[in-house]
């Protein structure tokens, strides 16, 4: 008689933690392609003033990616998620008591780095957490919080910036009497602080499983770094998540000032709503893909989605308002299944040092400060149409890598399963 193997202990609380987690890390990330035009406004930023805004975010968070990697090693998750929470909330506090063009570019440094941190944290956590038979779905119940956020937070925004008498005497109107009254968008740090003082005390006091990482789960060391930047493929897959990130913040980031320059549609209430479509249609992208996936080798499903996501951005960047309405949430829906593609033919195409791979890869994030400050730069110097055209290059590099990927293991289809 065949004896069942135990099942792995579950911790529900840590599952909800890194839950609520990833909403936080995808509602404080994403908050600033809602507010870049009261941004641009409230400070009188150039476009590229504005640009540096999302660099200095996303460059903070390339950078300690593979730092966040080593303290992981060192110290445990208890502390390095307390800290990284406690350090949020003071940076976001201190926006908001001060809410200046230089304060705010420190904050969005900082929130980078502790978001980074973060990332390297939580995925480990959730598989020890929720069991190892049951982190596949869990990631994707993850990627669908993240989703979740990134679609809410631009109604908390609209919620908090609304002067309407029916906000009167409301939550919205205490936050907004915290900043200066030209600046209502600023009372979003003071959630931000609340959220992150309210995590830093659950996790000091929730208790935690011993966590051991599988090989493609530590950082390893300086020598498997140099090992895999000396082949040539770590390079062409770091470019393409740099591409990928890139294109998505360059988009996310833009939409609001493009429909209000070009469209004259009121950022506040159009371009918001934009936005949050962009980000809910990129989560149903994502969940459609996976399906996809189990149909079609990824390297055609990445050429599809790329070429269908080039001519949906160009139909929203000429076409009339209402084209770029449906055009910038279509490109959010295609471009939905490049990260997980890029990332698992990256790892599918070397026989070891996972670990270390992704987090040379995570530092791709950056693309996120790069791109978007491309696209602003040019806006300053053309036109921020040219500027968006720009987004057009990355993507043509996203779908050379459907040509010249070779993977070492290919996607499992069910057509390939049939024929074994």
């Amino acid at each position: 008689m065949e004896t069942s193997k135990p099942k792995t202990k579950r911790y529900i609380h840590l599952i909800a933690l890194v839950m609520i987690v990833f909403f936080v890390i995808s509602f404080i990330t994403n908050i600033l392609n809602s507010i870049i035009v009261d941004v641009k406004d409230s400070f009188d930023l150039s476009l590229t003033l504005t640009g540096l805004l999302p660099f200095t975010f996303f460059i903070a968070y390339g950078i300690m990616s593979i730092p966040a990697g080593f303290l992981t090693e060192k110290y445990s998750e208890r502390t390095l998620l307390s800290l990284s929470f406690l350090v949020m909330a003071l940076a976001s506090l201190g926006f908001a008591l001060f809410p200046q063009y230089g304060v705010f570019s420190i904050t969005l440094f900082t929130l980078g780095c502790c978001m980074a941190v973060l990332q390297v944290i939580i995925n480990p956590m959730l598989r020890v957490a929720g069991g190892e038979e049951h982190f596949a779905f869990n990631s994707v119940l993850a990627q669908l919080v993240f989703g979740a956020a990134s679609f809410l937070s631009p109604y908390l925004y609209k919620y908090l910036v609304n002067n309407k008498p029916s906000t009167s005497g409301t939550i919205a109107e205490v936050l907004r009497g915290w900043v200066p009254q030209n600046l209502p968008w600023a009372s979003l740090y003071i959630v931000f602080a609340a959220i992150s003082m309210l995590l830093f005390v659950y996790v000091l006091v929730t208790k935690y499983p011993k966590f051991e990482k599988k090989e493609d789960e530590q950082a390893g060391d300086k020598r498997s770094y140099w090992d895999l930047l000396k082949n040539k493929w770590t390079i062409l897959y770091f470019l393409g998540i740099f591409c990928y990130v890139g294109t998505e913040q360059g988009v996310g980031n833009w939409i609001s000032q493009f429909l209000y320059q070009y469209h004259d549609l009121d950022p506040q209430t159009i371009g918001a709503d934009t936005v949050s479509y962009f980000w809910a249609m990129l989560t149903v992208g994502c969940l459609l893909g996976l399906l996809l996936l189990k149909f079609m080798d990824s390297r055609k499903l990445l050429i599809l989605a790329t070429a269908i996501t080039i001519g949906s951005l160009v139909l929203a960047l000429t076409g009339s308002p209402q084209m770029a309405l449906i055009g910038f949430p279509m490109v959010g829906f295609f471009i939905s299944v490049m990260y997980s593609i890029i990332f698992s033919l990256a790892l599918n195409s070397v026989k070891e040092h996972h670990g270390s791979l992704s987090g040379i890869l995570c530092t791709g994030i950056a693309g996120g400060a790069v791109i978007p400050f491309i696209v602003g730069g040019l806006g300053e110097l053309l036109t921020l149409r040219s500027g968006m055209f720009f987004l057009l290059i990355p993507l043509a590099f996203i779908f050379t890598i459907g040509f010249w990927a070779k993977p070492l293991v290919n996607n499992k289809t069910i057509s390939l399963k049939k024929e074994k």
